[in-house]
């Protein structure tokens, strides 16, 4: 489906199996969630950190750079524009506050004529200077590293791990809430259908979009009520086409013995912690530990 290869972020990648593939999915859940809450409170050089070690992750997890390259680029580029935008933008701590009719001024002055006033006066000071502080500085690095770490951050997590393993791992840390009486497994079983759900959708939508064009229909001569009408037309066909692939997907459930609630566990993964996943979780602890020790990370290099 070529709509789904397109698409930059969210998908999982089945092949090559990479050492982050067959990590357990509650770590990398546990990672992900580090890497969501490590920005917080955070100063800039901490999250300069978060950036360079998304980056480098991806450079030793084996990941084909066919994968990664668009992602990553589009991401920088998304940063590093937000950050120009942010730092060109006042701070608002040093605002200068002009009067509103000229001191020179002796008549009566519209306010038409008091603006080509002020473009003549301020004819002289040309070329303008784009001026950055370093609140607006400090600002737009924090924005643009705190937007590149939690979109990269999940992206690796589901690039790396499948919708049945993110599933079985969430039922796992779910289970202390069997005893507030939670359907645990009947969660962990509708997370598993929305997101196989996610690629049927996409691919209607391709296969609609492509009736369209191969129609090669006059946009110019339908107008914009025959326009509409045709939305609403896929649209319709669109909701009928989602409908018969749940009906489908409620029927090979009912084959397969899903007819009650509470009757079955999750059959697809047996969850056990690997010696990599000691290796992965004491790293985690080490870096929790540094990032509580040193708020700031300069202060390994003093």
């Amino acid at each position: 489906m070529d709509l789904l290869r397109s698409l930059p972020l969210g998908l999982y990648l089945e092949h090559p199996i990479t050492w982050l593939h067959r990590l357990d999915p509650r770590v990398k859940l546990g990672w992900l969630m580090t890497f969501l809450l490590a920005p917080v409170l955070a100063d800039t050089s901490w999250r300069l950190v978060l950036v360079l070690c998304l980056i480098g992750l991806t450079f030793v997890g084996g990941i084909p750079r066919r994968v990664w390259q668009r992602q990553l680029l589009w991401l920088l580029l998304l940063g590093g524009l937000i950050f120009l935008i942010t730092a060109l933008m006042p701070d608002g701590m040093a605002v200068s506050y002009q009067p509103r009719r000229p001191l020179e001024a002796t008549a009566p002055i519209t306010s038409y004529h008091y603006i080509l006033w002020q473009w003549h006066a301020q004819m002289g000071q040309w070329p303008i200077h784009l001026q950055i502080s370093q609140r607006s500085f400090d600002l737009g690095l924090r924005l643009s590293t705190l937007l590149f770490t939690l979109l990269y951050s999940t992206h690796l997590f589901l690039l790396t791990t499948a919708p049945e393993e993110v599933t079985a791992g969430l039922e796992c840390l779910m289970q202390p809430l069997k005893r507030f009486k939670l359907p645990v497994a009947e969660l962990a079983l509708t997370l598993t259908l929305s997101l196989r759900f996610i690629p049927l959708v996409l691919e209607e939508v391709q296969n609609l979009s492509r009736s369209v064009r191969t129609r090669a229909i006059n946009w110019r001569l339908v107008g914009i009520k025959g326009s509409i009408k045709l939305w609403l037309t896929l649209a319709v066909r669109l909701l009928e086409n989602l409908l018969l692939r749940a009906e489908q997907v409620a029927c090979a459930m009912q084959v397969r013995g899903f007819q009650e609630a509470g009757t079955y566990d999750n059959p697809w993964h047996h969850l056990r912690l690997q010696r990599r996943d000691w290796l992965a979780l004491a790293a985690m602890g080490l870096f929790w530990l540094l990032r509580i020790q040193l708020p700031a990370w300069g202060a390994l290099f003093p």
